[in-house]
């Protein structure tokens, strides 16, 4: 019996051949490095102590560098187990999950037809080609030079072009003697029993190929020039070679980079996907206009165990995050999870390239949540969780999730983290126990010896200034909150700035300071530097000086960092944490930009609730909640938490953060 091409290539797909070879072989944890899919361990074909077998996941090949064997899944159990390939397909296939195929004339006469199908689809990527460069293509062109790509990029992408004719392409491929059963079947045509005369699909749109895993064309996505057309894009419809819930766009392309870069990018669309690509980033794929779904998960797995999944800064790209985070929870394994990068708020990645630049790209990847992150920020902001009840309710929520997740280890940390979150949320535990009390707590406790009295109102353990927040996911893309997601706010500026100019600040509120999350990468490389710094204190001295501190930043190469965050807090007149102000005068002013920072974050969480209750009942009530919400938002970046008698110390003015 012959196996189809496709049947073979599924399986392919299905098993990593590290899982092949992973049953017979153990791989060396020194050299195996399995983010990769590169993979090391004895041969199983010839006797030796040093590895030098060899499997790469990315290529489904294994080559053993000692006696030269080689090959793929199938050869590898023909070759060490005696099997004939027929029982060799036959065990991977029930590995897979597969059937095996029925393999009549009728489904041979299948198998022949549809590797005919590959080459219509060439032709008519060759037709749209040739399209995009003529006369009718001149707005195509024109189009996608405003978009930025270039001449380059589109022959790489091969992008073309289909004319607003019904019949230009049926009429192209039937002068080839292409008969219209192989057209129909391509779906290039639309056609049925209740249309008269078929006519072609994709009419005054841009074209992009889509390729399988070999790089063969499968079928198409098309994006609309006309702004009234009934889509804007258009894929293929399902055919024998188009499956779209089994296809990433570009994953043929972006295996190498994904391999070699140890990142694998999955955004929303393909103009997002070659946007990428033309800045640098060509390990990005992305689903085919539906939400990522298992096969799909699969692929990128393949490509890296953590994939970065980047979403658009809108409403549709969170809700695309969510419905990721479902698919995946029963999924997980250990060592395979993802990541989620959300963009500034009604962005996409090319407008975020074209705005920003490449760097901009680079700070929203390196600010890519995990999934844990992701679950529990997601929960906690549906609702306002301060009676009995609805503590429970989410507690119940967040247990339900969890036991969704059908590996038992994976299972079991992820209820310890939720435990965790859940204790610190609801004020259960100490600030020790809640966030881990590290070197430098335990030094505290020993030494006993603090400079400042933390007796003061805004030193007390029992306001919100130690509560830990969560923040929702739609807050980091939010345009509430001042500056973009990729550059530094006042208000972040101030609590990193201020730490590093005033140290003591830092050893005071070291709990308080360790668990603010930050937006801007550059915050989070100073505050990582000032924690580690405060970590490594002895008990013999109170806190570094800020000439030790300064030290350090320079050492990590932050001090142009810094010094952008004084000049900006400067510039603005945000003084109070400014070297040079009076220490009672910087305490207050970072004490206050941190109760800004927490109750900036609640509101948003409540703004997101209220906006949710209002699409759902939009009722006078609910109007109004998100009226109040909103107005309070712009108390909060206004006046709030002013504090008495504030910049007498240094003889300055009030302002507000």
């Amino acid at each position: 019996m012959r196996f189809p091409d496709s049947f073979l290539d599924d399986i392919r797909d299905r098993l990593r051949i590290s899982e092949v070879v992973g049953t017979r072989v153990s791989f060396d944890k020194k050299k195996t490095n399995a983010a990769k899919g590169d993979f090391w361990g004895c041969c199983p074909f010839h006797g030796e102590k040093t590895p030098s077998f060899h499997c790469e996941d990315r290529k489904g090949r294994y080559y053993c560098f000692g006696c030269g064997e080689s090959g793929d899944h199938f050869r590898f159990l023909t070759q060490l187990d005696g099997l004939n390939f027929h029982e060799a397909v036959e065990r991977l296939a029930a590995q897979a999950g597969l059937s095996l195929p029925v393999m009549d004339r009728r489904e041979q006469k299948r198998e022949e037809e549809r590797k005919t199908l590959f080459d219509v689809m060439e032709l008519a990527a060759t037709y749209f080609k040739e399209q995009l460069h003529s006369p009718e293509g001149a707005k195509a062109r024109a189009y996608l030079r405003d978009r930025g790509l270039s001449p380059a990029i589109q022959e790489e992408f091969a992008i073309g072009f289909a004319p607003d004719s019904r019949n230009a392409l049926k009429q192209y491929l039937a002068e080839k003697e292409i008969p219209k059963e192989q057209i129909e079947a391509c779906g290039l045509v639309v056609h049925g029993e209740d249309i008269a005369v078929s006519y072609d699909r994709f009419r005054g749109r841009i074209m992009f190929p889509i390729p399988d895993s070999r790089g063969r064309v499968i079928a198409f996505g098309g994006r609309a020039l006309a702004e009234d057309a009934l889509a804007k894009y258009l894929n293929s419809p399902e055919t024998e070679l188009f499956h779209k819930s089994n296809v990433l766009y570009n994953f043929a392309k972006a295996r190498k980079p994904a391999y070699d870069k140890g990142q694998v990018i999955a955004a929303e669309g393909y103009m997002d996907v070659i946007a990428l690509h033309s800045a640098g980033f060509t390990n990005a794929v992305a689903p085919l206009g539906t939400a990522l779904t298992e096969r799909q998960l699969e692929l990128l797995w393949r490509m890296h165990s953590e994939p970065i999944l980047c979403f658009d800064g809108d409403e549709a790209g969170l809700k695309a995050a969510y419905r990721s985070i479902d698919m995946t929870l029963p999924a997980l394994q250990p060592g395979r999870s993802i990541r989620f990068a959300l963009l500034p708020e009604g962005q996409d990645p090319d407008d975020l390239i074209r705005s920003s630049g490449q760097g901009a790209i680079d700070q929203v990847l390196q600010s890519a949540l995990p999934l844990a992150d992701m679950v529990w920020n997601r929960e906690i902001s549906t609702g306002i969780y301060d009676t009995p009840e609805r503590k429970a309710e989410l507690e119940q929520r967040l247990r339900q999730l969890v036991g969704s997740i059908r590996d038992e280890n994976v299972r079991r940390h992820y209820g310890q983290d939720i435990a965790g979150r859940l204790a610190g949320y609801f004020g259960s535990t100490s600030g020790n126990e809640r966030r881990g009390s590290g070197s430098f707590n335990q030094n505290r406790k020993q030494s006993g010896n603090f400079r400042y009295n933390r007796s003061k109102k805004w030193g007390d353990r029992g306001t919100g200034a130690s509560r830990h927040f969560g923040a929702s996911p739609s807050l980091l893309s939010s345009r509430m909150v001042k500056n973009s997601s990729v550059g530094t706010s006042f208000r972040e500026a101030a609590l990193v700035a201020g730490v590093a100019f005033h140290p003591a600040i830092g050893f005071e509120f070291f709990e308080e300071f360790s668990s603010l999350q930050f937006k801007s990468g550059d915050a989070r490389k100073i505050q990582s530097v000032l924690l580690d710094g405060y970590a490594n204190v002895s008990v013999e001295v109170e806190f570094p000086d800020q000439a030790e501190i300064l030290e350090l930043i320079n050492r990590a190469d932050l001090t142009p960092v810094l010094e952008a965050m004084k000049q900006q807090l400067s510039e603005n007149g945000i003084w109070q944490l400014l070297p040079s102000a009076a220490f009672e005068d910087a305490r207050d002013g970072w004490l206050q930009a941190h109760v800004l920072h927490i109750r900036n974050q609640t509101l948003n969480m409540e703004l997101k609730t209220a906006e949710r209750a209002l699409a759902d009942d939009d009722s006078q009530e609910n109007l109004e909640r998100l009226l109040q919400i909103r107005q309070e938002l712009v108390r909060v970046e206004g006046t709030e938490a002013l504090i008495d008698g504030f910049g007498v110390s240094s003889g300055r003015p009030v302002r507000a953060f």
